[in-house]
């Protein structure tokens, strides 16, 4: 009688030892087989600054000499600032400024651009350096890429080249050679730039080559940077420079642009103050949106 109990006990002990190996084996079948996709991790940056807040009011003060001039209301309307219309505000948004003194007009604009990749397999911060490039590349930097990454395929690098190189030319009245060259003289660029003879608006290294002025790779700002400095003149009317910073922080793009006009139509705008003031408007805000 006692042994008939240990018989059923050790059939039960063998159908269980089956079923459990059955299911660890039927589990790990399944792992390798099963629909398991690595999703790529989120930005940096979930957020984004305000905008018309983001620039001190006396930093806009420095770059917006004409502001004062004006009586206080003013004063305070115009250092508010002008938000950027955008359907989207948590993935993009910007602000703008713009005074007028006797000498001159300039104008402000920072934009902020929170990019998101919608494909699980590409990073927000990869999307992100696409954009980057993609931005630099159209730039038409002499001779440069952004560090670390290649250019796309028949992407123009050179300024004399390209659509953008040749409307530069119609618009200052140069002809380039087509090449992109870096030749530093006045008849080899088509931007904007100071050279020996600051009132000729032509680009170049000044003080002996000690600092270039042409469009480039800015160092040490983000992750990834770059300035654009062009020169314009429509008509008869006084030349007109803007200078372009964009960079990249993670999953964040920035832009500032800051003009100027002057009121005479033979002088054109300083170079090196423009880019000295763009530039140090981009630390700041690289600052502001790691706080």
């Amino acid at each position: 009688m006692a042994y008939v109990p240990g018989v059923a006990l050790l059939a039960a002990l063998a159908v269980g030892c089956s079923a459990g190996s059955d299911g660890s084996a039927t589990d790990a079948d399944s792992k390798p087989g099963g629909p398991t996709v690595t999703t790529a991790p989120p930005g940096k940056y979930r957020t984004l600054p305000a905008p018309c807040r983001a620039v001190p009011s006396s930093t806009l003060k420095d770059l917006l000499p004409g502001v004062a001039e004006l009586p206080r209301q003013q004063q305070e309307k115009a250092l508010r600032g002008s938000p950027t219309i955008t359907y989207d505000t948590d993935r993009k948004v910007g602000c703008s400024w713009k005074a007028d003194a006797p000498d001159s007009t300039r104008n402000l604009s920072i934009d902020f651009e929170r990019v998101v990749s919608y494909d699980p397999l590409v990073s927000d911060d990869d999307r992100a350096r696409a954009l980057y490039v993609k931005k630099e590349n159209a730039a038409e930097l002499p001779g440069s890429s952004t560090p670390g990454t290649a250019p796309e395929k028949g992407a123009p690098t050179g300024t004399g080249g390209g659509e953008k190189g040749q409307e530069k030319e119609k618009e200052t009245g140069k002809a380039g050679d087509g090449t992109g060259s870096a030749d530093p003289s006045p008849s080899a660029s088509d931007s904007a730039g100071t050279s020996a003879d600051p009132s000729s608006g032509t680009p170049g290294m000044p003080g002996g080559g000690d600092e270039d002025l042409r469009p480039r790779v800015v160092d040490g700002l983000g992750d990834a940077a770059f300035l654009d400095d062009l020169l314009t003149r429509a008509g008869s009317t006084a030349q007109h420079r803007t200078v372009s910073v964009v960079f990249r922080t993670s999953n964040v793009i920035v832009t500032v642009r800051y003009g100027e006009q002057p009121a005479l139509v033979t002088k054109v705008p300083d170079s090196k103050e423009l880019q000295d003031k763009a530039q140090a408007l981009a630390r700041k805000l690289a600052e502001v949106i790691s706080e």
